[in-house]
């Protein structure tokens, strides 16, 4: 059963979801921020290997956080699913999460990709892309290259508030520190060739139309453009040089989509039975392929175009459990250098 809502429908949802959780370990209560048509083969996927059926709350990451808090020890939800680190540490901040033991996820999810209270089960990088006629692809290999001054006036980006950047940032602290993250984000700023705005699609289609000369962006936006039937986006990603970042340092920033159990799961033995499902080989392939992600589990392939033209890269091995602790960190340092 599928259901979404805004926050005005929240008690007529709350009653559906409260009844179908009377039978205990033969339903899964799901609350997800995830909306991709595969994860309908997934979910049903699940159902036809366990019995367990499965009720989804379809949202966004802020609506659903608020649902949890206001629903409180009463909330039948047993899974809080999302797309990206930052979340699943706000999450986590409001201790929403239960820690989960299980040597199955121990063992197929790497320790990297995981924390005591939640699981990655995808992953993503987060690359640069320039334009070939603006930009010399050798000037921009790390994302340090982002507030050289040569590219004043070339750096376009979407908000220093949104998850995706948090998590950069966040990473950035990890590695060199919160005052020198901090320079840095100064010397971005200092080269935007514009305010903030818009997503990464809106990114990439400035560069390739020459409105700025670099960006940054989530894999999977790029692999949507590379995938797509429209001739107008194939012939704008030939204009975009996507490059890898600090393939001869730490390596390409990684994010995740992942999610846990929550603290007031009325069905436990299904939540848990939910997470090591998403660990599977069958699972992996669909959770990644949904949003044009790799697999967290390594020994599991996909097989998708868009991700083998991009080719193999070097991934920042950081543990994503230190993007949720950074977070708060992060987002005060963008304050602080003006990027808005």
């Amino acid at each position: 059963m599928k259901q979404t809502f805004t926050r005005f429908l929240f008690p007529a949802v709350l009653a559906i979801a409260a009844t179908a959780s009377s039978g205990q370990d033969k339903v899964l209560n799901l609350y997800s921020a995830r909306h991709y048509q595969t994860d309908e083969a997934l979910y049903a996927n699940f159902t036809k290997q366990t019995g367990i059926k499965i009720n989804r709350i379809e949202a966004k990451e802020d609506e659903l956080l608020e649902r949890i808090r206001n629903e409180g020890a009463n909330s039948p939800a047993d899974i809080f699913l999302t797309v990206d680190a930052a979340r699943l540490a706000k999450a986590d901040e409001l201790g929403l999460f239960a820690p989960v033991r299980s040597k199955l996820l121990e063992d197929r999810i790497p320790a990297n990709l995981r924390s005591p209270d939640w699981f990655a089960f995808s992953t993503r990088a987060r690359v640069i892309v320039a334009n070939r006629e603006q930009v010399k692809v050798e000037d921009v290999q790390n994302y340090e290259d982002l507030a050289n001054p040569k590219l004043k006036g070339k750096v376009c980006s979407r908000s220093g508030s949104h998850p995706y950047n948090i998590s950069l940032m966040a990473s950035l602290i990890a590695r060199m520190g919160e005052e020198k993250a901090e320079q840095w984000a100064r010397g971005v700023v200092a080269n935007f060739a514009r305010a903030p705005k818009g997503g990464d699609t809106d990114q990439i289609k400035s560069v390739a139309a020459g409105e700025c000369g670099v960006a940054v962006s989530n894999t999977y936006y790029l692999a949507r453009l590379l995938r797509s039937e429209k001739p107008e986006d194939r012939r704008m990603m030939e204009r975009v040089a996507i490059i890898w970042p600090n393939q001869k340092g730490v390596g390409a920033h990684i994010n995740i989509s992942g999610g846990g159990m929550l603290k007031s799961a009325p069905n436990k033995e299904s939540a848990v039975k939910f997470l090591e499902y998403l660990a599977s080989d069958d699972a992996q392939r669909y959770f990644a392929d949904g949003n044009n992600e790799w697999p967290s589990v390594p020994t599991v392939a996909v097989k998708n175009s868009a991700l083998e033209a991009m080719g193999k890269f070097k991934a920042d091995p950081l543990p994503v459990a230190a993007l949720a602790k950074n977070a708060a960190a992060a987002q005060r340092t963008y304050d602080r250098a003006g990027w808005k």
